[in-house]
């Protein structure tokens, strides 16, 4: 087996499962902190996609965290498996949430004036937020990208 950063049962794992719980917490916290995000429904759907993201790899951290306490090799082809399709269910979440999202944010921003009808704050901490959304993707897909190449190289 090869050992790539972000494998299971390493530090690099480790810190991948990390960032992705950082960045879908402080998009959770973004959204949530405003007052009227509960309207729209590409919102609502950041929301739990980001919270479901939270619970796969925080549950995979302290998988990784036990791995590395212990010495353990995470690598078995089933186990990697059931890594490979969580990994690609949540990060195909996250990236549909984070471009619906995107696109009412720019629709507000642009299109509608809301921003400047509303409150300036709203607007940018839902940026914030769509921009938190995409970090996480990004962090997932790398974890996706590596636990299918650990699978195919069984």
């Amino acid at each position: 087996m090869k050992k790539l950063f972000g494998s299971p049962g390493t530090l690099g794992g480790l810190l991948l499962r990390i960032g992705q719980c950082v960045f879908a917490g402080g998009s959770i916290w973004a959204m949530a902190s405003t007052l009227k995000f509960n309207n729209y429904t590409a919102y609502c759907y950041l929301l739990v996609a980001m919270g479901l993201q939270i619970l796969w790899s925080l549950g995979l951290a302290c998988l990784d965290l036990y791995a590395l306490k212990m010495k353990r090799d995470l690598q078995n082809p089933l186990l990697l498996s059931l890594f490979v399709v969580g990994d690609w269910v949540t990060a195909t979440l996250s990236l549909a949430a984070a471009c619906s999202s995107a696109g009412v944010t720019v629709l507000f921003a642009s299109d509608l004036d809301f921003c400047r009808q509303q409150s300036l704050l709203l607007c940018s901490r839902f940026q914030i937020s769509v921009a938190l959304a995409f970090v996480t993707w990004f962090l997932a897909a790398i974890s996706y990208v590596v636990m299918f190449w650990l699978v195919a190289s069984v």
